[in-house]
């Protein structure tokens, strides 16, 4: 069994074959998926689609670049929207410098309100950083200094080695996605190797990122197999242990979700 730990599957490229997406998922292996919120004004559809099928589990929060036009929501108002049972975690949540979409000073506001809520929570804390990795990592740094830690992961890490090794120390994981199989990510790939084997999970971040040899089309949950695969290869692990290793890492962090 394999999971998805971070797609979007409430985004307008499903909406003509969510279930076909979903049952494609199953027949590849990918038993479980979780589809991230990335606008509070819309999370109502995201847990929507969680509530609808066996095996999908949701998060609640604000991505970066949505910052700007939906307002810094406060840690307690987060709170209350993850108090159901589909939602696992919070966010995804963070600073992308790399477009700007949200001023950053809002981006670094909101990110303290999610982390906020995830310790609160107990829910893991979902950080997407693009070229903004020291201010993610002199924050995360920060409030687990001065307020405790909260548990976290680096999804669709494609940064530098020096985030892999803060975060790490932290307590947190990482998460690979697709990129990993693409021809110019061999920095990344060299990372790869390096992180311990029981901090690391895989994505699709669909439908962005397909994995080679499907790059260039949309992505979808059941592509997860692709960067399991590469990533098993880059761990000198089979598949199938890659699969046991990195499920289990899933239900490790993100507890609130059920091993079907």
């Amino acid at each position: 069994m394999l999971v998805d730990s971070h797609c979007h599957l409430d985004f307008p490229d499903f909406a003509d074959e969510l279930d076909d997406v979903i049952d494609r998922a199953r027949k590849a292996g990918v038993s479980v998926m979780q589809t991230i919120s990335t606008r509070l004004s819309r999370f109502s559809e995201v847990r929507a689609i969680a509530e609808a099928h066996d095996g999908v589990y949701c998060s609640v929060g604000v991505h970066p670049h949505h910052v700007a036009e939906e307002g810094i929501w406060p840690a307690c108002e987060i709170t209350t929207l993850a108090d159901c049972p589909h939602v696992i975690g919070i966010g995804e949540t963070g600073l992308d410098y790399h477009y700007d979409n949200s001023p950053r000073d809002t981006q670094r506001q909101s990110f303290r309100e999610h982390i906020r809520a995830s310790r609160s929570t107990g829910l893991p804390l979902i950080v997407h950083t693009r070229s903004a990795d020291e201010d993610t990592m002199a924050i995360l740094e920060e409030e687990t200094e001065t307020g405790g830690t909260f548990p976290g992961l680096i999804h669709c890490f494609s940064a530098s080695r020096d985030l892999a090794v803060r975060s790490l120390r932290l307590g947190f994981s990482i998460s690979i996605s697709g990129i990993v199989t693409f021809r110019n990510a061999s920095d990344l790939r060299d990372i790869v190797r390096d992180i311990p084997p029981d901090r690391l999970l895989v994505e699709t971040d669909a439908p962005f990122l397909a994995p080679v040899p499907k790059r260039g089309k949309r992505n979808e949950p059941a592509l997860v197999v692709h960067t399991a695969r590469c990533v098993a290869e880059l761990k000198d692990v089979s598949e199938d242990d890659l699969a046991s290793i990195t499920t289990d890492n899933f239900f490790r962090l993100f507890r609130a979700a059920q091993s079907p």
